[in-house]
C-alpha cells in the first residue's frame, strides 16, 4: 500500500522540474534574441549609413562630346554613382523626366551656365543631389546654374516629409491588419473578406489622411487610392497566405519581408538608387517598395513608370490568395468535407450535428 501512495508522490515531485527551462535553454535564448537585435539594427541602420549614389539615371542635353564631359565630371563627384543618357534637346530630357526614365537633366551652356532639371516629387534627395553638381559644374566654368522644377510636392508639404515619414505605416498596415484578422477570425473566408474590406477602407483612409490633411499629395485622389489599395492588399493576402500554408513559420517569413527589410529597403525616404546595391533593387520586389513607388507615379507622374511595382504588387497579392486557397482546400480534406469546415488554426470546424453526433458515439 504504501508503495503505491508513493509513486504519485514521485511524479508530482518530477513534474515542474521536467517543464522547467533549462540553463542551456535560456543561454540559447538570450544569444539567439542578441543576434536577431543585432540583425535588425544592421538591416535599419547599414542601408541608411551608405545611402548615396548609386547608380542614379540622368540625363544630359547636349552633342556626345559635352555628355562626354559630364559624364567623366560625374563620375568625380560619385564613381559609378550615375547612369548617364544623352539627349539632343531639352524637350526630350523633359519628357524622359516625366515619364520616370531619369531623374534629371543637365544642359551645360556656352557661357559656363548649367541648366539643371529636376523633379523633387520623384525624389528630394536626388534632386538636391543634381542642384549641388549643376551649381558645382556653374562655378569652375564661371557660370551660374538654373534650376527648372517640372514636378515638385504640393505647397502645403514641399519636401514631401509626409511620404517619408508615411512609409513605415504603409509598409507595416497590411500586415497588422493580417495578423488582426487571423487573430480575430477562424475561418478561411472570412479572414480573406476581411482581409478585402480592409484593403478598401484603408486605402481610402490613408489617401485622404495624406492628401487632405497633411497636404503631400495633390493628384487624382480616386485614382492614388487604388494604387494605396493595391499594395495594402498585396502585403495583406501575402500574409494571410504564408501563415496559413506553412503556420508560424510563414508568419516569419512574412516579417523578415515585410518589416526586416521591406521598410529599411522600400527608398521612400531617398530613392532605390540611393541605397548599396542590390539592396535598392531587393526593396522595389518586396510590397513596402513597390507600393512607394507605385504611390509616387500614380500620384505625381500619372502612372509613368508603375509597370514594375504593379507587376510586383500583383504577383504577392495572387501568391498570397493562392496559398490561402490552397490552404482552405488542404483543411477542407483534412475535414473530410467541403471547405467550409475548414479551420486553420484548430485544423476541423466541424458543424454543430456532427460535433452531437460524435459526443453520442
Amino acid at each position: 500500500m504504501a508503495e503505491k501512495d508513493a509513486a504519485p508522490t514521485a511524479v508530482v515531485e518530477q513534474a515542474p522540474t521536467k517543464g522547467r527551462p533549462g540553463p542551456r535553454r535560456l543561454v540559447v535564448a538570450v544569444v539567439g534574441l542578441t543576434l536577431a537585435l543585432v540583425v535588425l539594427l544592421l538591416c535599419f541602420a547599414l542601408p541608411a549609413s551608405n545611402t548615396g549614389a548609386h547608380g542614379i539615371p540622368v540625363g544630359v542635353v547636349g552633342p556626345e562630346p559635352v555628355a562626354t564631359a559630364v559624364e567623366a565630371q560625374l563620375d568625380g563627384v560619385e564613381a559609378d554613382g550615375f547612369e548617364v543618357t544623352r539627349f539632343d534637346d531639352e524637350d526630350a530630357a523633359r519628357t524622359a523626366i516625366l515619364d520616370r526614365e531619369v531623374y534629371g537633366a543637365l544642359e551645360p551652356g556656352a557661357d559656363g551656365s548649367v541648366t539643371v532639371l529636376v523633379a523633387s516629387a520623384a525624389s528630394t534627395q536626388v534632386s538636391a543631389l543634381l542642384q549641388q553638381v549643376g551649381t558645382s559644374m556653374a562655378a569652375a566654368q564661371g557660370g551660374v546654374a538654373d534650376v527648372v522644377e517640372l514636378r515638385a510636392f504640393p505647397a502645403d508639404d514641399p519636401r514631401g516629409a509626409g511620404l517619408a515619414a508615411g512609409a513605415l505605416p504603409l509598409a507595416l498596415g497590411g500586415w497588422i491588419a493580417a495578423v488582426v484578422i487571423m487573430a480575430l477570425t477562424h475561418s478561411h473566408r472570412s479572414r480573406m473578406l476581411t482581409a478585402a474590406g480592409f484593403s478598401v477602407v484603408g486605402a481610402f483612409g490613408l489617401t485622404a489622411a495624406l492628401e487632405y490633411v497633411v497636404g503631400t499629395l495633390d493628384g487624382d485622389y480616386l485614382l492614388t487610392s487604388l494604387a494605396v489599395m493595391l499594395g495594402l492588399a498585396g502585403t495583406a493576402f501575402a500574409v494571410i497566405g504564408l501563415r496559413s500554408a506553412f503556420g508560424g513559420a510563414g508568419l516569419g517569413v512574412a516579417a523578415v519581408a515585410l518589416v526586416l527589410l521591406g521598410n529599411p529597403l522600400s527608398g521612400l525616404t531617398s530613392a532605390p538608387e540611393m541605397l548599396p546595391s542590390p539592396w535598392g533593387a531587393l526593396g522595389q520586389l518586396l510590397p513596402p517598395g513597390a507600393t512607394g513607388t507605385l504611390l509616387r507615379d500614380v500620384a505625381f507622374f500619372d502612372g509613368a513608370g508603375a509597370t514594375h511595382a504593379l507587376v510586383v504588387l500583383l504577383c504577392w497579392f495572387v501568391g498570397g490568395l493562392a496559398l490561402a486557397l490552397l490552404a482552405w482546400a488542404r483543411d477542407a480534406r483534412r475535414a473530410g468535407g467541403s471547405a467550409h469546415d475548414a479551420d486553420p488554426d484548430h485544423g476541423v470546424e466541424r458543424r454543430p450535428e456532427a460535433a452531437v453526433e460524435g459526443h453520442g458515439a
